[in-house]
């Protein structure tokens, strides 16, 4: 026991669970593994867009995190009040913990409130909360107008606004008031997923414009009037709204911040290669990291990139405890799928840290890559719990 290393992960997400999990599985019992994580279950985000629109219920995508503690997870429920990357000690709810590897996988923290009169005035769709809410909100519209908001940038699951906008307009027709409700998809972005490159972009407007769908490009909000029902944005348009679906703006964790272990552009630097932050023997993974890539914009936020850096970071410190394995190094290659309603979904693919600039291919919709992404969230709650 004297030799024993006690590796802590902060937070119970995709990259927190998949890391705790292959940690414990492969590293010598002598060697401690404490997950810490404030809720008690983990829910499939994902799967939100089906929650929203009524084909999913909590039920389904959600899995307690106790079932980690059969394989041998130390787990403790509580909130990271603070992190001293100096000493790696954490406080989680007064009570400090020492750690010989840190490994930081908090995600994003939403911050809806940081703009005036947004949260009062929609539905969040990056919460459970707000899926849930929305859920029942769409079913009180007959007539109107629906506008799908995307505050600012960076955000996590770049598809997800336009596949939410998608999945509700194939919503109103499967209740036969399409006619009677107009869309519009409002984004500060430039275009849908520019990082994927010029090409997927297009497609991903075309696949949206093609069901009618109003798209308005360069629309930062900056002011939401709950009681009027009326947005305003930084180039001085207005525009109005019966339902408000939105995401919020992103941030790093105000812990992660008061620690000192964001760089200029807010998030954690880290190496690509290996996730190490600055600070030797602490890794971060997942939403709350900012990667450069050689184009100029960041890795982006998304749940396969968190998945696949914990199995790099999981690999590398078995490697350097217990001497089993070889180094990895992250490559930067990612997936998703793109519901678009009818049954069916694209799904894009590709390097992103490719050069000059990420290569990636979208597969046009189909069933069966709808079908695959039914496979795929069944899948990957059995696999993990």
């Amino acid at each position: 026991m004297a030799n024993g290393k006690t590796i802590v992960i902060l937070g119970g997400g995709i990259g927190g669970v998949v890391t705790a999990t292959l940690l414990r599985k492969k590293l010598p019992r002598e060697h401690k593994v404490v997950l810490v994580e404030r809720e008690s279950n983990y829910v499939f985000q994902p799967s939100f867009l089906w929650l929203m629109t009524g084909t999913r219920s909590v039920e389904k995508i959600s899995r307690p995190l106790r079932k980690l503690d059969k394989i041998g997870v130390e787990r403790i429920q509580g909130e990271v009040e603070h992190i001293d990357p100096e000493h790696k000690a954490i406080q989680v709810d007064g009570q400090q913990i020492l750690a010989d590897y840190l490994i930081i996988a908090l995600g994003a923290s939403l911050a809806p409130e940081t703009i005036p009169g947004l949260s009062e005035a929609g539905y969040n769709i990056y919460t459970l909360a707000g899926a849930e809410s929305l859920r029942d909100a769409r079913l009180t519209l007959r007539e109107g107008r629906i506008a799908v908001l995307v505050s600012s940038i960076p955000f996590k699951c770049p598809a997800a606004p336009y596949e939410a906008t998608m999945l509700l307009e194939y919503d109103c027709r499967k209740r036969k008031i399409r006619d009677a409700v107009k869309f519009d998809l409002y984004s500060a972005e430039p275009g849908p997923m520019g990082v994927a490159g010029p090409e997927v972009s297009k497609q991903v407007r075309q696949m949206v414009e093609a069901k009618n769908i109003e798209y308005h490009p360069e629309h930062a909000v900056t002011e939401v009037e709950a009681g009027n029902k009326r947005l305003h944005f930084s180039n001085g348009t207005q525009a109005e709204f019966d339902l408000l679906a939105y995401v919020p703006p992103h941030r790093a964790p105000q812990v992660v911040i008061d620690g000192g272990l964001t760089g200029e552009s807010g998030w954690v630097p880290v190496n690509r290669d290996s996730l190490e932050t600055k600070f030797p023997g602490i890794y971060a993974i997942g939403d709350v990291t900012g990667i450069p890539l050689s184009m100029g914009k960041p890795l982006p936020k998304a749940g396969v990139f968190a998945h696949g850096e914990g199995e790099i970071v999981a690999n590398n410190l078995i490697e350097k405890i217990a001497g089993k394995g070889v180094p990895e190094r992250f490559d930067g290659h990612g997936e998703c799928f793109i519901e678009t309603g009818d049954g069916k979904a694209g799904f894009g693919h590709g390097n992103f840290f490719a050069e000059p600039t990420p290569q990636v291919k979208l597969n046009k919709p189909s069933r069966i890559l709808h079908l695959g992404k039914v496979a795929y969230e069944k899948y990957w709650l059995f696999e993990w719990f």
